[in-house]
Order: C-alpha cells, then structure tokens, then sequence
C-alpha cells in the first residue's frame, strides 16, 4: 500500500491476517454446528472444539503495521485473488479499497465456516459428513414441494421461515422442492440423472456423491426445479429478496464455466447476511468468486484443502 493504515482499520485486517497465517500453521478453523469443527464420523462423529484466534501471539507489536507497509498483506491478496481466477473488474475493485475489503473479509471469517464452506467439483464434502443441528422443516409460512420428509440446519430453517413470511405478507407463498440430502441420497440421485441423460449432460446439472451443497444442509430448490421458476411471482420475489435473509444464488444464468452447472434459478444457498454482503458488494453478486477467493485465502499451501 506504501504507507501505514489508520489505527481503527488494524484490528479487522489482524483478524483476517490471523485467520490466514492459522490455518498455514496447522491449526483449526472457526467451526460450525454449535462451535465444533468436524473431523470425522457421521452425526456424532468425532469433533473439535478449538478455536480459531483472534490474535497472532507470534507477531511483535507493530509488525501488522509494518508488514502492510512492505505490502504483505497485500501480496496474500494478490495470491488468493490469483488462486480464485477473479476476473479484472473485481481484482481492481478489491486492490482499490483493500483496507474495507480487509475489513469485511475478517467480519466472515468470524462466522461458521460451513457458511462459506467451498462444495463443488474440486472441492467435496467427506463422505461420512453430515450436520449435526438438522431439523424437520416445520412450514408455517412456506409448504413442501414433494411428500418425504426434508431437513436443513437451524440457522437455515429460520432464515427459511423468515423470507417466507415476508413473501407471505406480499401475497405469496413459497415452496420447498428439496433440502438436505445425504451423501448416499445423492450417490443415487446422480446415477438416475446418468441413465436417463448420459454422464455428459448428467454433470451439468446433477451433482455427484460428495459434491452437493445439498449435503451441507443450508440449500433449498424452489417450486417446479426448473427454471420456469424465474418467471414466477415467487421466483421473482425471491430473487430481489432473498439476500436480505441470507440467501444467495448459486448457479447464476451464463456462470456455468466458472460453478460447472448450469443455470438453476430455483437453487440458493443460505450463507448469512455478512456472507451476502461481502459477495454483493465485492464478488459482483456471484457466489462462486467469493467461496473461491475465501478459500484459496484460508488454504494458501492446500486449494483442495476440505474441512
């Protein structure tokens, strides 16, 4: 940057920094469900409750300030954004304002990984993973799309309900086609959709065991899954709306080069607001760029790293 940060911008660019140089130095991760962090096991597996640090004890005072005036942090930046392919508009945007890029980036390293979580072809869940705060969705404002049972994680669920009645209070009622699947559901969901398409086509839209956000139990399908959903009042709606409560899409129309699906107007991932705010505001609305660029930050020496 060539010059020392203003003293209220150090604590937030510490955090991030710190979350960085943990994770190098083999340590854990904020964790999800409750404050643990998985580690092996189904449902009751076994699990961690360290803690991520919220300060580098191995930094001498002022060495922060000093490393962003040699341009280190700036250099960690350069290799995620790199890492994550960001295309030059949304580098330029971040190099220009990287202290509130910092700043933010920090806010969600604070919350529960699995939020931010990177589940897509390179990057698969364990088999034996599986949340350990589901539960039955309870349709008060919104209704069930099939007959089976659906689950999703607490936090998931409210948020769920909460975007639900609001669309309710407008006269519209939202429902739920799919939710949580397991890592067998979908090893059995991904052969059906490759005999009746071929493997080729298959890939496009059906995710195969491992490699569904439907494992982590924070995405939901909307109405008919399929993209007649976009022009119904209630795909409408939920697009305008659905960052508000922490929802964001994940398979936006002509992405599906950088996602490796196509299009799924009725498929969105609950992140939390801080989450959409930072893909909003720095990742041009696309999910994809911003779990990329988290990742990369959070696993430097590893980018096929998991939790």
């Amino acid at each position: 940057m060539g010059r020392f940060l203003p003293s209220a911008a150090v604590p937030g660019i510490l955090a991030a920094l710190a979350a960085l140089l943990y994770s190098c130095t083999g340590g854990e991760l904020p964790r999800a469900d409750g404050g643990r962090r998985y580690t092996g096991g189904r449902g009751g597996g076994q699990e961690s409750s360290a803690q991520a640090p919220g300060a580098v004890p191995f930094l001498k005072e002022g060495a922060l300030e000093a490393g962003l005036e040699k341009g280190k942090v700036p250099a960690a930046l350069r290799a995620a954004m790199d890492g994550a392919e960001l295309p030059p508009d949304i580098r330029r945007g971040i190099e220009a304002e990287t202290e509130a890029f910092l700043g933010e980036l920090a806010r969600v390293l604070g919350e529960d990984v699995y939020l931010r979580k990177l589940v897509d072809k390179q990057h698969p869940l364990p088999s034996g993973y599986e949340p350990g705060d589901l539960i039955e969705l309870r349709y008060k404002s919104y209704r069930a799309g099939i007959a089976d049972t659906m689950l999703l994680r607490s936090k998931a669920e409210e948020a769920l309900e909460a975007m639900a009645a609001a669309a309710k209070a407008e006269g519209l009622t939202l429902t739920v086609s799919s939710a949580y699947r397991s890592y067998e559901y979908q090893t059995g969901s991904f052969e059906r959709w490759t005999k009746r398409l071929g493997l080729e086509q298959a890939q496009r839209v059906s995710a195969r065991p491992g490699k569904s956000q439907h494992q982590l139990g924070l995405a939901v399908d909307f109405g008919s899954i399929s993209n007649d959903f976009a022009e119904t009042a209630a795909g409408r709606w939920v697009k305008a709306h659905a960052g508000r409560f922490g929802w964001s899409l994940s398979y936006p129309r002509e992405y599906e080069d950088l996602t490796g699906y196509s299009w799924e107007s009725w498929h969105y991932r609950y992140v939390g607001p801080s989450l959409v705010s930072f893909i909003d505001t720095w990742f041009a609305g696309i999910q994809q760029y911003a779990l990329r660029f988290i990742h990369w930050w959070e696993y430097p020496e590893d980018p096929a790293g998991s939790i």
